[in-house]
């Protein structure tokens, strides 16, 4: 069942299919299965995000953070060749789809991977998500603080969130974290939000 995407080994029998990302810079044909985030078709929000958000850094580490079988890191790869693609899931079915269709799609500066498995130095230029906000307010906060605050100085994240599903509230909670979040888009009930990186303290302790 759809609940079960951010189980880490879904329970759910497999049911494979294939599903198209149409944008106007890239086609990309997906192999998708059942236990992981919308299989059935490419998610609204996902689409939104993806037609919404600038063009990301030509390079340096790029993040989708909760990538499922991977629309969000290969349009990433596909529009930013010269950079390194990292997708993060908890669900290993999903990854293991998001290997494939990347390698279908002969994209090679992409990689997926547990969280465990990313180096806990690494800093990203940017961050797209559409976050799993069904994980519950807490474990959804806990993603958010343990991620964004790895974006490079002068990097940017955005992120996709329904209205009705918390996204005012979800900016309103970035801004007291010091995560300095803007609506920069707003479609059928969706919103996307930019986060910006925090101030890095210098020397003496104060932020720049």
């Amino acid at each position: 069942m759809g609940e079960h995407y951010f189980a880490e080994r879904p329970g759910t029998a497999s049911r494979r299919r294939t599903v198209d990302l149409v944008l106007p810079d890239l086609h990309l044909r997906l192999d998708t299965d059942a236990g992981v985030f919308s299989p059935d078709r490419i998610d609204p929000g996902t689409r939104i995000l993806l037609e919404t958000v600038p063009p990301p850094p030509p390079t340096g580490d790029l993040l989708d953070l909760g990538c499922g079988y991977g629309p969000i890191a290969l349009t990433l790869a596909k529009r930013s060749p010269q950079s390194m693609v990292w997708g993060v899931d908890v669900n290993r079915r999903a990854l293991e789809l998001a290997e494939g269709n990347a390698q279908a799609a002969g994209l090679d500066n992409v990689r997926f991977r547990v969280a465990d498995d990313i180096d806990p130095g690494l800093r990203f230029a940017a961050i797209w998500s559409n976050p799993p906000i069904r994980v519950g307010k807490t474990a959804l906060h806990d993603l958010l603080l343990a991620w964004l605050p790895r974006l490079s100085p002068g990097g940017a994240a955005h992120l996709v969130v329904q209205r009705h599903l918390g996204s005012d509230s979800l900016q309103r909670w970035l801004d007291g974290q010091g995560l300095p979040a803007e609506r920069v888009a707003s479609r059928s009930g969706y919103r996307v939000l930019r986060v910006t990186a925090r101030p890095e303290p210098d020397t003496e302790g104060t932020t720049r």
